[in-house]
């Protein structure tokens, strides 16, 4: 542009061979001028060529960065979206759970109501039984008390007795403890002559020492048993044999302790036994003779022992 202006210039400055020299000057003047500005131009020129191309490249960088950004985008949209898929199937996961929690924890606190409740039945009956245990050993030391108290009026009985029957010591007469009772033996020769049931003097005296024993003892239970040797009744009238002997025996004997008035007459028994409960063997002539006897067993009332009993069972 600048050189078509110069050119016009010259053909103008040509053309008309009257201009002065100050306008030629001017006009170099302002070709010089529009010469300077031209490769002004043309420096600016190339610095926006310069610059476009840099803003090329930097837009070229900037696609790539924003097709990166772009992928970026579309991998953080993926993934955003499989974690909310992933979010919304925990949320109906733990809303199951929760539901089946929610029923679980309904039915085990249902169990632990019942469960208390049977504890709390089983602590109740425990403490029931606790009581009557309780109650059961306090009637278990008092019936040890009445067992040792008996055990204790027994061992009395029997110094007494002894002492009483002291007089016929070595008559075939005695007294002994055991199984919580006393037994008196009187052997044959110091009550009956052979085949008799008639008690001797001597025999009489021995059982109404005896008497006077148990009138001072109305709580003692006796049995007066009669035994005899296996030899066969040899005897005539109202006796059959040994154990009719021996009944009738034992029934004179409680008439004896009868006399006395302190004796309580329900507290007696008389039994036979014959031959069939000896002591000794009958091979022998001091066998037989241990075996002809009677035996007075006392024992202690055990009404109360029998009541605390069944109150403990």
């Amino acid at each position: 542009m600048i050189k078509k202006i110069s050119l016009a210039l010259l053909i103008l400055a040509l053309s008309t061979s009257c201009v002065s020299k100050k306008i030629y000057n001017d006009l170099e003047k302002k070709y010089a001028e529009l010469k300077k500005d031209y490769r002004s131009i043309e420096d600016e020129n190339a610095d926006l060529l310069k610059a476009k191309t840099a803003l090329e490249l930097d837009k070229t960088a900037l696609n790539l960065d924003l097709e990166k950004l772009k992928s970026e985008i579309n991998k953080w949209q993926s993934d955003f979206d499989a974690a909310t898929k992933k979010q919304d199937a925990l949320q109906d996961a733990y809303a199951a759970l929760e539901k089946n929690s929610n029923e679980a924890l309904k039915a085990n606190l249902a169990k632990n109501r019942e469960l208390l409740e049977q504890l709390e039945a089983k602590e109740k009956s425990l403490a029931i039984e606790q009581e009557r245990l309780n109650a059961s050993s306090k009637r278990l030391n008092e019936l040890e008390d009445l067992i040792a108290a008996k055990e204790t009026s027994m061992r009395k009985l029997k110094e007494t007795l002894s002492n009483a029957l002291n007089g016929f010591e070595g008559k075939g007469l005695t007294v002994e403890q055991k199984n919580g009772k006393v037994y008196v033996s009187m052997e044959n020769k110091l009550l009956f002559k052979s085949g008799s049931w008639a008690v001797s003097s001597e025999g009489k005296n021995a059982v109404v020492e005896v008497g006077k024993v148990l009138g001072d003892n109305p709580d003692i239970s006796v049995l007066i048993e009669g035994h005899t040797d296996d030899d066969p009744f040899g005897g005539s009238g109202a006796i059959e044999d040994n154990w009719d002997l021996s009944t009738k025996r034992a029934t004179a004997i409680v008439a004896i302790l009868s006399e006395n008035k302190k004796v309580n007459k329900e507290n007696l028994t008389a039994a036979g036994r014959g031959e069939f409960s000896p002591l000794a063997s009958n091979s022998s002539a001091e066998g037989k003779a241990k075996n002809r006897r009677i035996e007075i067993i006392l024992t202690p009332r055990l009404d109360a022992i029998a009541d605390m009993l069944k109150d403990i069972n």
